[in-house]
């Protein structure tokens, strides 16, 4: 470590940080994740069968972190800290008000996160063996590809299904390049592919944003063809009302039927992200 590293990293309020491994990590990648972060009860004991990537350290106010790989250049980073702390997010961090009022956009939390990988199988038994997780649910390219493109996928939880961390990986063999495998070969190797955040009212989410499109923000990817939305009635006609689909149709909003016979909307939007 150069001295200037040295001096950053015993300056900087992320104890992990390190000036040189974020410079490598930007040039290797670009604007992109490099960590992701649970809490969890004892930061302190990492556990067995993980490739610690930051020994346990020990902050303020009872805080203690520590970070493991997790797949690619990318960890999973763990932090415990006591009940009722009055700390808003990590000590050193200082609340800073807003001179305006924060728009509500109705986004409530992270749904899921997805890291797209080459070989599913090894990391999944790699990460549900160091985390506990189990396997909430799986896709294969023949339930959400097309003869173009496709994908395999497995979503991992904790015990309350609080936590999903859904790995992805490319279906080879198909006419165009899997999705995951242009994600993979325009990041340059596995990485965080995608965030997903759940609202309680995606179609009046999807208003305010757009209202608000004028000052920055997201761009949405473009919506689907009217034929999508003919498919769609006989697909949740039972679920939602023809003014309901009208709204997704204009919103330009993704629909899919759940295993419990409701259904999920999304929609996506452009990468956020340089490459």
């Amino acid at each position: 470590m150069h001295c200037t590293d040295a001096v950053a990293a015993a300056a900087a309020t992320v104890p992990s940080f390190s000036a040189d491994r974020a410079r490598r990590f930007t040039s290797d990648y670009g604007l992109a994740v490099c960590a992701l972060a649970v809490r969890v009860v004892d930061a302190a004991s990492v556990a067995a069968g993980a490739r610690p990537a930051f020994f346990p350290a020990e902050l303020d106010h009872g805080f203690v972190m520590a970070e493991v790989e997790l797949f690619g250049d990318t960890a999973l980073r763990f932090v415990s800290y006591p009940d009722g702390t009055d700390v808003s997010f990590l000590p050193g961090f200082e609340d800073v008000a807003s001179s305006v009022e924060s728009p509500d956009f109705g986004l409530t939390r992270f749904d899921h996160i997805a890291g797209a990988v080459p070989d599913l199988a090894s990391v999944a038994s790699y990460v549900a063996g160091f985390t506990g997780f189990h396997e909430f649910s799986n896709f294969t390219g023949d339930k959400v590809g097309t003869a173009e493109s496709a994908l395999n996928g497995v979503v991992l939880s904790n015990n309350a299904d609080t936590v999903l961390l859904t790995l992805l990986e490319p279906v080879h063999g198909t006419k165009r390049r899997s999705q995951v495998q242009t994600f993979l070969d325009h990041h340059g190797g596995p990485g965080v592919q995608h965030l997903l955040m759940a609202s309680d009212d995606l179609l009046g989410t999807l208003r305010e944003i757009r209202a608000r499109s004028s000052v920055g923000g997201f761009e949405l990817l473009p919506p689907p063809p009217p034929s999508y939305y003919d498919a769609l009635r006989r697909l949740a006609g039972d679920v939602l009302s023809e003014e309901q689909i009208k709204e997704c149709q204009e919103l330009g909003v993704l629909v899919d039927r759940d295993d419990h016979g409701g259904v999920v909307l999304q929609v996506f939007t452009k990468a956020a992200v340089d490459r």
